[in-house]
């Protein structure tokens, strides 16, 4: 594999507080899935390596180039941010103009990019109105567009899926897998485990600033399923619906929560779990009023990986 990103040792911490520590990773062309909780340091590493931070420590090349303060690099990375960066009293057609301007495109060829690229998240209808009259979806939409109107050789977003309506979510997608069929290179941040799934198999874990595994989707979903997990079920008899799962082989323990109408189970083996449980409630009439899953979070599946 040619590596288009690669880092070495790279660390960034703002004051007592740290953000990236010493990470060490190579990415290659296709779509690559950042997965990590919130506050993990995705928003910090991808920052860095669109020249955004400078790291404290460590090196970050892209095309075999440091990225700071490398603005001829900058023509050959789009970068979405996760949060707005736009000027809310311009309308979305003046910005992204503004924006294809910046990149030092003649007025017709800034036109005609800006039209394609607003047309492609779906802004082109909605070009004239000011960006502060836009919803939250379409600003998320503004961000993207701003980082394909140059068509760059490199694609990093910032979580460009919150906020999106379950449309836009397939056509984004889809955009972004076109963007792999074309040979681009595409990294993606996520704390949505089954967002990364529909894009890529090829996924990065961080959690607390540091690269805690890379691979494939299947080794890393065998971790996460590995994980014991807590699950609440609240029904008019616990009593006899624990008595039918008390000699499961795929229940760990059973607890019965104080002033609570219902029992927690601790199973490793989830998804063999929940067929045992629907056969019960299906073939034994055991009533079952609702089902849920305090663990069922990457926040709960890191805290057990890094414990064990």
């Amino acid at each position: 594999m040619t590596a288009v990103l690669r880092a070495e040792k790279l660390s960034k911490w703002y004051g007592n507080i740290l953000g990236i520590s010493d990470i060490n990773l190579e990415i290659g062309p296709g779509i690559t899935g950042l997965l990590g909780p919130n506050g993990a340091g995705k928003s910090t590493f991808l920052k860095i390596a669109a020249g955004q931070l400078k790291p404290k420590i460590g090196s970050l090349q892209i095309f075999g180039e440091n990225v700071f303060a490398n603005h001829r690099l900058f023509q050959r990375i789009g970068f979405c941010p996760e949060h707005d960066s736009a000027y809310m009293e311009m309308s979305g057609w003046r910005f992204i103009m503004l924006l294809a301007r910046l990149h030092g495109f003649a007025a017709e060829a800034a036109a005609a990019m800006s039209e394609k690229a607003l047309a492609t998240v779906g802004l082109l209808d909605s070009k004239d109105r000011t960006i502060k009259g836009y919803s939250f979806g379409m600003r998320q939409r503004l961000r993207l567009a701003s980082s394909i109107l140059h068509e760059p050789e490199l694609l990093m977003l910032d979580e460009p899926l919150r906020g999106i309506d379950p449309l836009w979510r397939i056509k984004i997608i889809q955009l972004i897998k076109e963007y792999e069929k074309q040979g681009k290179t595409v990294i993606v941040s996520s704390h949505i485990l089954p967002e990364i799934e529909a894009m890529t198999n090829e996924i990065v874990l961080i959690h607390q600033g540091k690269i805690f595994a890379k691979g494939d989707i299947q080794r890393i979903r065998g971790l996460i399923d590995s994980h014991p997990h807590q699950i609440s079920i609240h029904c008019p008899d616990p009593r006899r619906l624990a008595a039918k799962l008390v000699d499961n082989e795929y229940v760990l323990s059973l607890d019965f929560p104080v002033q609570e109408r219902g029992l927690t189970v601790k199973t490793n083996q989830r998804d063999h779990f929940f067929n045992a449980l629907m056969r019960l409630i299906a073939v034994d009439k055991i009533a079952v009023e609702e089902i849920t899953s305090p663990d069922d979070n990457l926040q709960a599946v890191f805290d057990y990986l890094i414990g064990k």
